[in-house]
This record gives structure tokens, C-alpha cells and sequence, in this order.
């Protein structure tokens, strides 16, 4: 058993001065100091600072990492069709799981402790999550060209793997892909009783061209063909109609938000006015390390909360708590880790120490506005996953070194981009 004490806990009703106890991979108490207390193989003096529950990066493409500042400054059709998917081609299995472990390195570095993927070589990237423990979700990419009968062989194989792998149906987007796709993943969705999940409506030229050839929009066309019947919901979701949000407020789907990597590719800016007004559920990615091309969720909810103000035009826009709920449990539930949500007792002990005492948390006047505008990852002092510390001011514990990590990934980013 460990015990953390002397410190502050983020719980689901607000910040309190309480101990967490973790048993095996599980919490097993939050609460004042106790007389008599179990014996403890490690106590932690957190010294008055922040125990809370890791972020979960609900939109990534983690083998991503060998085009960070190397596919950069295009819009995003532009930047898929000239930059990424000429890369791409030249990809390998072994490549693949050098940049999906440099991607996970930043994670835990950043204090996140699940990702919900969407990338190739899923053998590779399911790999490296069992073998670190770490908390990975994939959605199904498929592409023109791709077999859409392959999501039924997946989902048996990946989405009752074990503790730290999941998987959801899905397809990449509407606009690389077609209606056969499409009604062959509702078929899935609803032979699994399964959400789905895909891009939607991240580019005004996305949406436009979707209802050139369906008649409608994204959102209306997938809900039209019983993709939602059973949940799920989509990336980016700028240019979505107030009926869009309808339909996602009411099927209870989840609007993912990726605020730098749509002000990177100048896609737009989320509604989150109207989201908020609609009660449309919210989680936090940071999309893939070539669009972004930090791994941040500290900057992801700050720049959230900022393009809503710009947006509004209103310095009271946006709701740093929301987005904090949104960056930590909202991308939980999307994942389908609902026992990672919180610090709570019996929930898993998905759990990042905060340091309070660096300048930018002081004075703490406020401790979620302090995440939200003033963090950033030089305050993860310690990652825990599943009970198991993985990270630890400024050390990896994942069974490899980390800069031999590095070196693997740099070798394989020369040969394919030269």
C-alpha cells in the first residue's frame, strides 16, 4: 500500500485537504488522517500539494511523433494530402512502435494517463500499452480502400484485451470514406451495441462538400444511418449547425475539443457557447504531434478557454472548471473508463501529483483556475497509472531508458524523411 498525506486532493466535489491511500492498482481511501492505519510499503508527503486525476487525452494519433516540426504551417487538407499521407506510406511496424513509445513518454511526462488513438499498426501501439501499463483506447481508421468487415475481427481481439487496452468502432472521416463504409460500421455498431467515433466537421470545406454529396451535414448523415444509435461522437466538431448540437446533446454523445490544433491549421474555433447551452458532453485531445505539436493538455483547456472569450468577444466566456471536468473525466467516459474518473475510493488509481509550490501556482488563490491558466507540465511532479508509478520527478519507469527511446525514434524518422 502507498499512502500520500499533507496535501490537497481534486475530487469530484471540489479541492479538500484529504489523504489518498492506493491498494494494489486501486484507491482504497480518501479522508482525514486516521489513528490506526495499516501498515504501508511507501508514504509520500506531498508537502501541501495536489494529488488528482490524470488527464485523459481523448483524441491522439500517437505514432505521429516522427512529424513533429517536419509536416507543418498548411491548411489541413493541404497538410493531409501533401505532408502527412506521403510520410505515411513509408511507415513500418517496428517504426510505428519507436514513435507510439516517444508519444507515450510525453504523456506521462505531461501527467496523462489514458490516449484514445487513432493510427496504424494497432499490433505494435497495443504492444508497448501492455507492456508499460498504460492506458490506450484505439478507434478504428478506416479509409477508402480499407475492408470495413476488418472492425468485427478487431473489436473481439482488442476491446476485451485486458486492463489497459480498449477499442471502439469508427472510420477516419466522411470525407475519406464513402456509404458503404459508413452503413457497414452501423451494421458493427449495432450487431455490438457500440458507439462510434470518427473526425466531424473539423473544416468549413469538410462539411460543405459532405452536404454536396449527402444533402446534409456530418453530424445528420451519421445520425441518419444509425451510427449514434448506441453513442460515441466525434473530433473537433467546429462547424456544427445548432441541429448538429441537437443531436449530440440528445443521443449523448461526446464533442472532443482540440483547440491548438485547429488554431495551428486555422480550421476554426469551437462553439462552446452553444455546446454548454445544449449540455453536450465535452472531453479534451490534443489531436496528433504533427498538428499540434506539443502533447499538452495544460495548454489544450488554457487555449479552450481563451478562443471561447475571442469567440464570444466576452471575457466571462468559457468555464475553466467545465473544461478541467472535460480534460480529466469527460475524456474518461468517452473512453470508456469509468473507473478512472476520479479520486475515489475503489476507483483505479489513475493519479498525477501537481506541485504547488513552483511560481506559477502562486499564491493559490484559486486551484482549478491555477490548472487551467497557470499550469503547465513542468507541475507533473509524479504520473501514476493502474497504482504503478511510471513517472517520478523527471524519471521514467517503463522497463526501458527513455533516451535510447528517443534515439530508436530518431533513426527511424531519417530513413523516411530523409
Amino acid at each position: 500500500m502507498i499512502r500520500f498525506f499533507n496535501g490537497r486532493t481534486l475530487e469530484p466535489g471540489g479541492v479538500t485537504e484529504n489523504e489518498v491511500w492506493v491498494d494494489g492498482s486501486a484507491i482504497s481511501y480518501v479522508g482525514p488522517a486516521k489513528a490506526d492505519m495499516p501498515a504501508f510499503e511507501r508514504q509520500v508527503d506531498l508537502q501541501g500539494d495536489l494529488i488528482m486525476p490524470g488527464f485523459k487525452d481523448a483524441h491522439t494519433h500517437s505514432g505521429m511523433t516522427f512529424l513533429r516540426s517536419a509536416a507543418d504551417d498548411l491548411p489541413l487538407h493541404q497538410w493531409l494530402e501533401k505532408q502527412v499521407f506521403p510520410a505515411e506510406a513509408k511507415l513500418t511496424p517496428e517504426s510505428t512502435g519507436a514513435f507510439v513509445k516517444v508519444a507515450f513518454l510525453e504523456y506521462l511526462a505531461n501527467g496523462i494517463t489514458a490516449c484514445f488513438d487513432m493510427y496504424f499498426f494497432q499490433d505494435q501501439f497495443v504492444q508497448v500499452a501492455k507492456d508499460w501499463g498504460f492506458r490506450a483506447v484505439m478507434c478504428e481508421s478506416l479509409t477508402f480502400g480499407d475492408d470495413p468487415q476488418r472492425v468485427y475481427d478487431r473489436y473481439e481481439k482488442y476491446n476485451n484485451m485486458g486492463p489497459f487496452v480498449g477499442y471502439r468502432l469508427g472510420f477516419h472521416a466522411e470525407y475519406t470514406n464513402g456509404l458503404e463504409t459508413f452503413k457497414a460500421v452501423s451494421e458493427a455498431a449495432h450487431h455490438f451495441k457500440a458507439p462510434v467515433w470518427c473526425h466531424n466537421s473539423e473544416t468549413a470545406k469538410e462539411v460543405r462538400e459532405c452536404v454536396q454529396r449527402h444533402g446534409v451535414s456530418p453530424t445528420k448523415l451519421f445520425d441518419e444511418l444509425g451510427l449514434y444509435d448506441y453513442g460515441g461522437g466525434g473530433y473537433h466538431c467546429i462547424y456544427m449547425t445548432d441541429e448538429d448540437m441537437d443531436i449530440f446533446a440528445r443521443r449523448g454523445l461526446t464533442a472532443v475539443l482540440n483547440a491548438c490544433s485547429n488554431g495551428k491549421l486555422a480550421s476554426g474555433t469551437f462553439h462552446l457557447k452553444e455546446a454548454m447551452e445544449k449540455g453536450v458532453n465535452l472531453a479534451v485531445g490534443t489531436d496528433g504531434p504533427a498538428s499540434n505539436n506539443a502533447l499538452d493538455m495544460f495548454r489544450e483547456m488554457y487555449l479552450i478557454n481563451i478562443m471561447a472569450k475571442l469567440r464570444e468577444e466576452n471575457a466571462a466566456a468559457g468555464d475553466p472548471g467545465l473544461i478541467l471536468d472535460a480534460a480529466v473525466s469527460g475524456g474518461a467516459r468517452a473512453m470508456g473508463l469509468t473507473d478512472c474518473d476520479a479520486i475515489a475510493p475503489g476507483k483505479q488509481a489513475d493519479m498525477v501529483r501537481i506541485d504547488m509550490h513552483r511560481p506559477n501556482m502562486r499564491p493559490v488563490n484559486n486551484v482549478v483556475k491555477n490548472l487551467v491558466y497557470s499550469g503547465d507540465p513542468s507541475n507533473v511532479r509524479m504520473t501514476m497509472i493502474a497504482g504503478k508509478v511510471l513517472y517520478e520527478d523527471g524519471q521514467f519507469f517503463v522497463g526501458e531508458d527513455a533516451e535510447d527511446i528517443c534515439r530508436a525514434a530518431e533513426k527511424y524518422t531519417k530513413q523516411i524523411l530523409g
